[in-house]
């Protein structure tokens, strides 16, 4: 790779978001596998207390009328009542929230949010095979890390489509990419808080 593809900006949006939130992914990343969520159904749950409180905190993003209007299945995307559901299936109580949720943000901040948790989709069908080695799947214990209805791959190249079609200004592109930051960093203040000893 040359100096120039190194400093060249991204054709496409949605690589951009990629490029800038490597460093908080591979965070996030790093400080899950510590937490080893595969190891036991009970590290698992605490995994999932996270997870939930991620979506239930994006209900709002995801029933919105304005981000509807872009992205129309976007409310049958919402992960937050099959990871509730999960939490029943582990017998591990629903958690109270947690301060810091992202709260009425514009609708350019909102879609990085929203490129986040649809982009976990696709690690998911990495971490749903794990999850089997536990004794759950995608109808226990681990419904939330499901295939979504007409396949994970096609539900992301669609909404990636449209992310990148949109028309933005310079000021939107900078609240896409700190809606981006900025859902990597609160997933894993969330995960810190369903791993923190308390919760033994």
């Amino acid at each position: 790779m040359t100096t120039q593809d190194t400093t060249q900006r991204p054709a496409l949006r949605s690589q951009r978001l990629n490029q800038i939130t490597h460093e908080p992914h591979s965070k996030l990343d790093a400080l899950v596998k510590a937490h080893a969520p595969f190891e036991t159904q009970a590290n698992f749950a605490r995994f999932v207390v996270a997870q939930y409180l991620f979506q239930s905190e994006l209900v709002a993003l995801y029933n919105d009328a304005e981000l509807t209007a872009i992205v129309t299945d976007l409310p049958a995307r919402c992960r937050a009542e099959a990871a509730k559901a999960d939490l029943a299936d582990l017998d591990t109580e629903v958690p109270a929230p947690v301060a810091g949720a992202v709260n009425n943000p514009s609708k350019a901040e909102a879609l990085g949010w929203l490129f986040v948790s649809e982009g976990s989709k696709l690690g998911a069908a990495f971490l749903i095979k794990r999850a089997v080695g536990l004794g759950l799947s995608e109808t226990f214990g681990a419904r939330h890390l499901g295939e979504p209805a007409g396949g994970r791959a096609q539900g992301w190249k669609h909404f990636v489509k449209t992310l990148d079609e949109l028309a933005f200004s310079a000021e939107e592109e900078a609240q896409l990419d700190k809606g981006a930051i900025n859902a990597f960093n609160r997933f894993t203040v969330l995960l810190e808080q369903a791993y923190a000893p308390e919760l033994a």
